[in-house]
């Protein structure tokens, strides 16, 4: 297992450290520290463009498109000092980790250079439109429909839970185009433009007080012919493919995130005399011993082919960050049910309490992973429906 990283990915860690405190002490300094995802969002589509500017976008797409070819351990690398240097969230992450690489992986080479440059340069944000509100976590189960007319594809349905997509230029669209077909039969992956008539995005206001989540309306919406990846009605691979890359780079340096987060966690059970408790020093310790562990499995995953193992990541970091959030309140006590923003560490953990209620759900629930570690992993058989008394 690699426990470590070589003399150029180290180089090219202090090159990437030092460019983010230049930025984010200077031009960007109103961004660092930032944690919300819809705060500041015309100030973050700058940055997007700052960081397409010195090609620190998209560090592991090719260099035609932006890119920097860099390494998987490079591409961990910069996002682990990203987290450090307290960088903003991505405004247009779904753009640069989910449809860029579905869309080098999957599309024309006249697709790749329409697409891809503008997401490089932070011009195009993108969210994504899959789940449906009797179609989540059976994305299969679509009802959203498109059909050919002349040179464009026309949309009819609903997407939620639509990340971002208030901010958006940009949705990918798993619809069905195949009347009559069911289940993953029949669906197609369309690119498709928010900023039309036939689009209507409105807000789900959530725990938090945030409106990250939207609901999406396609009422008559259109797209050109050409802007789909892969074949009508092949758009269940592509879909699938995009789930794996949702669960690849990108989700191995948030550790640094975490990081930070569980440093608070303890900085604030110093100050207020909580970590006295033997009972929260346990909870502390326990907490410290699962991240150790996801930075571990992380490095075997960069070390080669992972296999199976990779199957459990998501679930192991999101039962973990749940339980977190919760360790958070016990640490605040009565300071994390009134907390304002005036009381900048006991409002950031409450939110990281609120918000980590989501991490078992989002992306597939905890319950949809252990069905796929025991049926892809493990090889075991699926429970026969049917009358189980």
């Amino acid at each position: 297992m690699k426990l470590g990283f070589d003399p150029d990915e180290e180089a090219f860690r202090a090159e990437a450290a030092a460019w983010l405190e230049a930025e984010l002490t200077g031009p960007f300094a109103d961004l660092r520290g930032i944690t919300s995802l819809t705060a500041m969002p015309d100030r973050r589509r700058d940055w997007e463009r700052r960081l397409g500017e010195a090609g620190w976008s998209c560090v592991g797409w090719p260099t035609a498109f932006g890119g920097r070819g860099a390494t998987l351990g490079q591409q961990v690398l910069f996002a682990e000092e990203y987290a450090r240097a307290g960088a903003p969230p991505r405004l247009n992450h779904i753009g640069v980790e989910l449809a860029g690489p579905t869309i080098l992986a999957f599309g024309t080479d006249a697709q790749k250079q329409h697409f891809l440059p503008p997401i490089a340069a932070g011009e195009a944000i993108w969210c994504q439109g899959y789940s449906e509100p009797n179609a989540g976590s059976d994305l299969a189960n679509v009802r959203t429909r498109a059909w050919r007319d002349g040179d464009a594809w026309v949309i009819e349905g609903q997407k939620v839970w639509t990340s971002l997509a208030q901010f958006s230029d940009w949705i990918f669209v798993v619809a069905r185009t195949q009347e009559g077909s069911r289940g993953p039969k029949g669906l197609s992956f369309l690119l498709v433009p928010v900023d039309q008539p036939g689009v209507t995005v409105r807000p789900i206001h959530q725990i938090t007080g945030e409106a990250e989540f939207n609901e999406t309306f396609f009422d008559g919406a259109r797209t050109p012919a050409d802007h789909i990846l892969g074949a009508p009605g092949a758009g269940w691979e592509v879909a699938m493919a995009l789930l794996g890359f949702e669960r690849g780079v990108s989700t191995l340096a948030q550790q640094m995130g975490f990081r930070n987060e569980l440093d608070a966690v303890i900085a604030a059970a110093r100050a207020n005399g909580a970590a006295r408790d033997p009972l929260i020093r346990q909870r502390i310790a326990q907490a410290e011993i699962g991240l150790r562990l996801m930075r571990y499995g992380a490095l075997r995953m960069l070390s080669g082919d992972p296999g199976p193992a990779a199957m459990t990541y998501k679930i192991q970091w999101a039962t973990w960050r749940r339980d977190l959030g919760a360790l958070a309140m016990t640490v605040l006590g009565v300071a994390g049910e009134v907390a304002d923003a005036e009381q900048a560490t006991s409002a950031q953990l409450a939110h990281l309490f609120l918000y980590s209620r989501a991490d078992t759900i989002y992306g597939g629930t905890n319950q949809i992973q252990r069905n796929l570690i025991a049926e892809r992993a493990l090889g075991l058989p699926r429970e026969p429906r049917g009358d189980l008394s």
